[in-house]
Protein backbone atom coordinates (compact mmCIF):
# COMPACT_ATOMS: atom_id res chain seq x y z
CA UNK A 1 0.00 0.00 0.00
CA UNK A 2 1.01 3.29 -0.74
CA UNK A 3 -0.02 6.60 0.33
CA UNK A 4 -1.22 8.97 -2.76
CA UNK A 5 -1.88 12.32 -3.08
CA UNK A 6 -5.53 14.02 -2.80
CA UNK A 7 -7.25 17.14 -3.32
CA UNK A 8 -8.46 18.58 0.08
CA UNK A 9 -12.69 17.96 -0.10
CA UNK A 10 -15.33 19.56 2.09
CA UNK A 11 -14.92 17.48 5.46
CA UNK A 12 -18.75 18.98 7.38
CA UNK A 13 -20.58 15.48 6.31
CA UNK A 14 -19.87 12.01 6.14
CA UNK A 15 -19.28 10.14 3.12
CA UNK A 16 -19.23 6.70 2.67
CA UNK A 17 -18.72 3.59 -0.36
CA UNK A 18 -20.06 0.34 -0.30
CA UNK A 19 -17.99 -1.50 2.53
CA UNK A 20 -16.05 1.77 3.44
CA UNK A 21 -17.74 4.66 5.84
CA UNK A 22 -15.89 7.73 7.16
CA UNK A 23 -17.83 9.42 9.22
CA UNK A 24 -17.71 12.46 11.64
CA UNK A 25 -19.77 12.32 14.83
CA UNK A 26 -19.15 12.70 18.68
CA UNK A 27 -18.53 10.20 21.24
CA UNK A 28 -19.13 11.13 24.84
CA UNK A 29 -19.63 15.11 23.72
CA UNK A 30 -15.87 14.96 21.69
CA UNK A 31 -15.80 15.36 18.21
CA UNK A 32 -14.68 12.46 16.34
CA UNK A 33 -14.43 10.70 13.09
CA UNK A 34 -15.19 6.64 12.76
CA UNK A 35 -13.57 4.97 9.72
CA UNK A 36 -15.41 1.62 9.14
CA UNK A 37 -14.63 -1.35 6.63
CA UNK A 38 -17.92 -3.28 7.28
CA UNK A 39 -16.61 -6.43 5.35
CA UNK A 40 -13.75 -6.93 7.68
CA UNK A 41 -15.52 -5.83 10.82
CA UNK A 42 -12.75 -3.36 11.63
CA UNK A 43 -13.77 0.32 13.08
CA UNK A 44 -11.38 3.63 13.99
CA UNK A 45 -11.89 6.25 15.89
CA UNK A 46 -10.34 9.06 16.11
CA UNK A 47 -10.02 12.84 17.88
CA UNK A 48 -8.73 15.20 16.27
CA UNK A 49 -9.38 17.91 18.92
CA UNK A 50 -7.48 15.95 21.22
CA UNK A 51 -4.48 15.52 19.44
CA UNK A 52 -5.14 14.01 16.31
CA UNK A 53 -5.32 10.51 18.66
CA UNK A 54 -6.22 7.53 17.54
CA UNK A 55 -8.31 5.50 20.52
CA UNK A 56 -9.45 2.59 19.50
CA UNK A 57 -9.33 0.23 16.38
CA UNK A 58 -11.81 -2.68 17.10
CA UNK A 59 -11.55 -5.64 15.48
CA UNK A 60 -14.80 -7.64 15.37
CA UNK A 61 -15.72 -5.66 18.72
CA UNK A 62 -12.30 -5.84 20.33
CA UNK A 63 -10.16 -2.62 20.71
CA UNK A 64 -6.38 -3.57 19.78
CA UNK A 65 -5.48 -0.48 21.44
CA UNK A 66 -4.96 0.18 24.96
CA UNK A 67 -6.81 2.70 26.42
CA UNK A 68 -7.78 2.28 29.73
CA UNK A 69 -10.04 5.40 30.35
CA UNK A 70 -13.29 5.26 30.81
CA UNK A 71 -14.05 7.02 27.36
CA UNK A 72 -12.82 9.69 25.19
CA UNK A 73 -13.94 12.28 26.94
CA UNK A 74 -11.25 11.69 29.70
CA UNK A 75 -8.60 12.74 27.11
CA UNK A 76 -9.40 16.09 28.28
CA UNK A 77 -8.00 15.91 31.64
CA UNK A 78 -6.00 12.91 31.72
CA UNK A 79 -2.30 13.33 30.19
CA UNK A 80 -1.37 9.75 30.30
CA UNK A 81 -0.05 7.92 26.78
CA UNK A 82 -2.74 5.21 25.19
CA UNK A 83 -4.25 4.75 21.62
CA UNK A 84 -2.09 6.28 19.30
CA UNK A 85 0.03 9.74 20.28
CA UNK A 86 2.07 11.78 17.89
CA UNK A 87 4.81 13.12 19.52
CA UNK A 88 6.89 16.58 17.83
CA UNK A 89 8.85 18.41 17.71
CA UNK A 90 10.90 16.11 19.47
CA UNK A 91 10.62 12.66 20.38
CA UNK A 92 11.49 10.58 23.77
CA UNK A 93 13.70 12.30 25.86
CA UNK A 94 16.13 15.42 25.42
CA UNK A 95 18.91 14.80 27.61
CA UNK A 96 18.91 18.71 28.75
CA UNK A 97 16.92 21.55 28.54
CA UNK A 98 18.29 22.63 25.12
CA UNK A 99 18.77 21.28 21.66
CA UNK A 100 20.99 21.77 19.45
CA UNK A 101 20.34 22.36 15.32
CA UNK A 102 22.12 23.68 12.50
CA UNK A 103 25.35 24.31 14.92
CA UNK A 104 23.18 26.61 17.45
CA UNK A 105 22.02 26.02 20.90
CA UNK A 106 18.55 26.68 21.90
CA UNK A 107 17.32 27.00 24.87
CA UNK A 108 13.49 25.53 26.64
CA UNK A 109 11.65 27.96 28.74
CA UNK A 110 10.26 25.88 31.49
CA UNK A 111 8.01 28.89 32.38
CA UNK A 112 5.66 28.23 29.29
CA UNK A 113 4.84 25.33 31.02
CA UNK A 114 4.17 23.46 27.65
CA UNK A 115 6.30 20.59 27.82
CA UNK A 116 6.49 17.42 30.31
CA UNK A 117 9.46 15.91 32.30
CA UNK A 118 10.28 12.25 32.67
CA UNK A 119 11.15 10.34 35.72
CA UNK A 120 14.41 12.05 35.49
CA UNK A 121 13.35 15.85 35.07
CA UNK A 122 14.15 15.63 31.18
CA UNK A 123 12.34 17.03 28.63
CA UNK A 124 9.83 13.99 27.27
CA UNK A 125 7.76 13.92 24.04
CA UNK A 126 7.53 17.45 22.79
CA UNK A 127 5.01 19.83 22.55
CA UNK A 128 1.64 19.03 20.54
CA UNK A 129 0.81 15.73 21.80
CA UNK A 130 -2.51 16.75 23.75
CA UNK A 131 -2.82 19.41 21.07
CA UNK A 132 -6.74 21.17 20.43
CA UNK A 133 -5.44 23.04 17.23
CA UNK A 134 -6.01 20.17 14.51
CA UNK A 135 -8.62 21.09 11.91
CA UNK A 136 -9.66 18.55 9.78
CA UNK A 137 -9.61 19.35 6.14
CA UNK A 138 -10.85 16.17 4.43
CA UNK A 139 -12.79 13.44 5.60
CA UNK A 140 -13.38 10.82 2.65
CA UNK A 141 -14.31 6.70 1.31
CA UNK A 142 -14.72 4.90 -1.54
CA UNK A 143 -14.33 1.70 -2.79
CA UNK A 144 -11.27 0.95 -1.46
CA UNK A 145 -10.42 2.95 1.80
CA UNK A 146 -11.74 5.71 4.64
CA UNK A 147 -9.91 7.96 5.63
CA UNK A 148 -9.26 11.66 7.21
CA UNK A 149 -6.81 13.88 7.38
CA UNK A 150 -5.73 16.49 10.06
CA UNK A 151 -3.60 19.95 9.51
CA UNK A 152 -1.65 21.42 12.63
CA UNK A 153 0.18 24.90 11.63
CA UNK A 154 2.75 24.57 14.25
CA UNK A 155 3.98 27.76 13.11
CA UNK A 156 0.70 30.05 14.65
CA UNK A 157 1.50 29.44 18.27
CA UNK A 158 3.81 31.88 19.69
CA UNK A 159 4.52 29.34 22.15
CA UNK A 160 5.35 26.97 20.18
CA UNK A 161 7.99 28.81 18.24
CA UNK A 162 9.10 30.31 21.25
CA UNK A 163 10.52 26.76 22.16
CA UNK A 164 11.04 25.24 18.50
CA UNK A 165 11.59 28.17 16.45
CA UNK A 166 11.38 26.25 12.67
CA UNK A 167 8.22 27.64 11.23
CA UNK A 168 6.36 24.21 9.84
CA UNK A 169 2.93 22.71 9.48
CA UNK A 170 2.11 19.40 9.76
CA UNK A 171 -0.86 16.49 8.00
CA UNK A 172 -1.76 13.87 9.63
CA UNK A 173 -3.77 11.11 7.79
CA UNK A 174 -5.31 7.78 8.91
CA UNK A 175 -6.35 5.89 6.32
CA UNK A 176 -8.17 2.57 6.60
CA UNK A 177 -7.69 -0.05 3.45
CA UNK A 178 -8.37 -4.12 3.78
CA UNK A 179 -8.41 -3.94 6.98
CA UNK A 180 -5.18 -2.38 7.71
CA UNK A 181 -4.84 0.99 9.05
CA UNK A 182 -1.96 3.69 7.62
CA UNK A 183 -1.05 6.33 9.46
CA UNK A 184 0.60 8.81 7.26
CA UNK A 185 2.61 12.10 8.26
CA UNK A 186 3.73 14.98 5.97
CA UNK A 187 5.66 17.81 7.68
CA UNK A 188 6.30 21.15 5.48
CA UNK A 189 9.04 23.31 6.39
CA UNK A 190 8.37 27.05 5.60
CA UNK A 191 11.83 27.95 7.30
CA UNK A 192 14.46 29.88 5.48
CA UNK A 193 16.84 26.94 6.58
CA UNK A 194 17.03 23.44 7.18
CA UNK A 195 14.59 21.69 10.34
CA UNK A 196 15.86 19.02 12.38
CA UNK A 197 13.30 15.82 12.33
CA UNK A 198 13.22 13.53 15.30
CA UNK A 199 9.63 12.67 15.82
CA UNK A 200 7.66 9.84 15.79
CA UNK A 201 4.66 7.69 17.25
CA UNK A 202 4.14 6.15 20.83
CA UNK A 203 1.52 3.24 19.70
CA UNK A 204 0.16 1.04 22.49
CA UNK A 205 -1.27 -2.10 21.07
CA UNK A 206 -2.91 -4.54 23.32
CA UNK A 207 -3.86 -9.03 22.65
CA UNK A 208 -7.08 -10.00 24.08
CA UNK A 209 -6.65 -13.64 24.28
CA UNK A 210 -3.80 -13.66 26.45
CA UNK A 211 -1.93 -12.19 29.21
CA UNK A 212 1.02 -10.28 28.47
CA UNK A 213 3.45 -12.62 30.02
CA UNK A 214 1.93 -15.28 27.65
CA UNK A 215 2.77 -13.31 24.40
CA UNK A 216 5.47 -13.01 22.02
CA UNK A 217 6.99 -10.09 20.03
CA UNK A 218 9.37 -10.15 16.55
CA UNK A 219 12.05 -7.48 16.24
CA UNK A 220 12.35 -6.02 13.19
CA UNK A 221 15.57 -4.63 13.21
CA UNK A 222 19.22 -5.55 13.76
CA UNK A 223 20.90 -2.94 15.98
CA UNK A 224 20.52 -2.55 19.78
CA UNK A 225 21.64 0.85 20.92
CA UNK A 226 23.06 1.06 24.40
CA UNK A 227 21.25 3.52 27.01
CA UNK A 228 22.85 5.57 29.70
CA UNK A 229 20.84 4.65 33.08
CA UNK A 230 18.45 8.16 31.54
CA UNK A 231 17.69 6.45 28.83
CA UNK A 232 19.55 8.47 26.36
CA UNK A 233 21.30 6.86 23.72
CA UNK A 234 25.19 6.94 24.72
CA UNK A 235 26.02 6.20 20.73
CA UNK A 236 27.06 2.79 21.12
CA UNK A 237 25.01 -0.67 19.17
CA UNK A 238 25.92 -4.17 18.57
CA UNK A 239 23.32 -6.46 17.18
CA UNK A 240 19.97 -7.96 18.34
CA UNK A 241 20.60 -10.55 21.07
CA UNK A 242 16.85 -11.44 21.58
CA UNK A 243 15.82 -14.31 21.28
CA UNK A 244 13.26 -14.38 17.81
CA UNK A 245 10.88 -14.32 18.63
CA UNK A 246 10.94 -12.93 22.40
CA UNK A 247 8.78 -13.61 25.16
CA UNK A 248 7.77 -11.33 27.32
CA UNK A 249 7.59 -13.72 30.36
CA UNK A 250 11.40 -13.24 30.37
CA UNK A 251 12.03 -9.91 29.22
CA UNK A 252 11.01 -6.32 30.09
CA UNK A 253 11.51 -3.74 27.13
CA UNK A 254 12.32 -0.05 27.20
CA UNK A 255 14.59 -0.58 24.51
CA UNK A 256 16.00 1.60 21.27
CA UNK A 257 16.33 -0.12 17.62
CA UNK A 258 18.01 0.46 14.41
CA UNK A 259 18.54 -0.59 11.21
CA UNK A 260 15.32 -1.34 10.98
CA UNK A 261 14.26 -3.96 8.20
CA UNK A 262 11.70 -2.35 6.57
CA UNK A 263 10.98 -5.67 4.59
CA UNK A 264 9.61 -6.90 7.81
CA UNK A 265 7.15 -6.02 10.61
CA UNK A 266 7.57 -5.85 14.35
CA UNK A 267 4.77 -7.97 15.68
CA UNK A 268 3.62 -9.28 18.96
CA UNK A 269 1.58 -12.62 19.13
CA UNK A 270 -0.89 -13.82 21.88
CA UNK A 271 -2.83 -17.58 21.61
CA UNK A 272 -4.01 -16.68 18.17
CA UNK A 273 -4.62 -13.05 17.44
CA UNK A 274 -1.74 -10.72 16.16
CA UNK A 275 -0.70 -7.59 15.49
CA UNK A 276 1.80 -6.61 12.94
CA UNK A 277 3.55 -3.46 12.39
CA UNK A 278 5.39 -2.21 9.35
CA UNK A 279 7.22 0.72 9.09
CA UNK A 280 7.97 2.91 5.91
CA UNK A 281 11.57 3.50 5.22
CA UNK A 282 12.03 7.06 6.55
CA UNK A 283 11.11 5.19 10.37
CA UNK A 284 14.93 4.19 10.75
CA UNK A 285 14.62 4.00 14.28
CA UNK A 286 12.06 1.58 16.97
CA UNK A 287 11.86 3.01 20.31
CA UNK A 288 9.66 -0.75 22.18
CA UNK A 289 8.35 -0.54 25.20
CA UNK A 290 6.57 -3.20 27.55
CA UNK A 291 6.88 -3.02 30.86
CA UNK A 292 6.21 -5.96 32.95
CA UNK A 293 2.85 -5.68 34.43
CA UNK A 294 1.44 -3.94 32.47
CA UNK A 295 -0.99 -5.83 29.10
CA UNK A 296 0.29 -3.87 26.26
CA UNK A 297 3.26 -3.10 24.50
CA UNK A 298 4.55 -0.62 22.19
CA UNK A 299 6.24 -0.43 18.62
CA UNK A 300 7.56 3.32 18.36
CA UNK A 301 7.95 4.41 14.95
CA UNK A 302 10.60 7.42 14.76
CA UNK A 303 12.72 9.17 12.51
CA UNK A 304 16.29 9.72 14.54
CA UNK A 305 17.25 8.35 18.09
CA UNK A 306 16.42 9.64 21.56
CA UNK A 307 17.66 13.10 21.84
CA UNK A 308 19.23 12.73 18.30
CA UNK A 309 19.07 16.50 17.88
CA UNK A 310 22.19 16.97 20.47
CA UNK A 311 23.56 13.97 19.32
CA UNK A 312 24.41 14.72 15.88
CA UNK A 313 25.71 17.79 16.95
CA UNK A 314 28.45 15.99 19.39
CA UNK A 315 29.09 13.70 16.30
CA UNK A 316 27.66 10.55 17.60
CA UNK A 317 24.60 10.44 15.58
CA UNK A 318 25.30 10.09 11.93
CA UNK A 319 21.57 9.83 11.01
CA UNK A 320 19.89 12.69 11.45
CA UNK A 321 17.01 13.58 9.00
CA UNK A 322 16.17 17.19 8.35
CA UNK A 323 13.57 18.70 6.19
CA UNK A 324 14.79 21.20 3.54
CA UNK A 325 13.84 24.85 4.14
CA UNK A 326 10.62 25.60 1.71
CA UNK A 327 10.78 21.28 1.49
CA UNK A 328 8.09 18.52 3.17
CA UNK A 329 9.13 14.74 4.66
CA UNK A 330 6.29 12.43 4.44
CA UNK A 331 6.27 9.18 5.46
CA UNK A 332 3.35 6.19 6.97
CA UNK A 333 3.49 2.91 8.67
CA UNK A 334 0.89 0.14 8.99
CA UNK A 335 -1.01 -1.45 11.54
CA UNK A 336 -2.49 -5.15 10.64
CA UNK A 337 -4.36 -7.20 13.18
CA UNK A 338 -4.66 -10.60 12.35
CA UNK A 339 -6.72 -13.71 14.33
CA UNK A 340 -9.00 -11.68 16.25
Amino acid sequence: MRFLPFLLTIPLMAFAAPGYQAERTKDHGIDVVRLADAQRGVEVSIAPGLGMRGYEMKVHGKNILYFPLPDVSALETSRGLNGIPFLAPWANRLDQDAFFANGRKYILNPDLGNFRRDQNGLPIHGLVTYSTDWRVVNVASDDKHAEVTSRLEFWRKPEWMAQFPFAHTIEMTYRLSEGVLEVHTRVENHSAEAMPLVIGYHPYYQITDAPRDACKVHLAAKQHYELSNKLIPTGAAKPIEFPDPTPLAHHQLDDVFGDVNHGDEFWIEGAKQRISIRYGPKYTVAVVYAPPGRDFVCFEPMTGITDGFNLAHEGIYKDLQSVPAGGQWEESFWIRPTGF
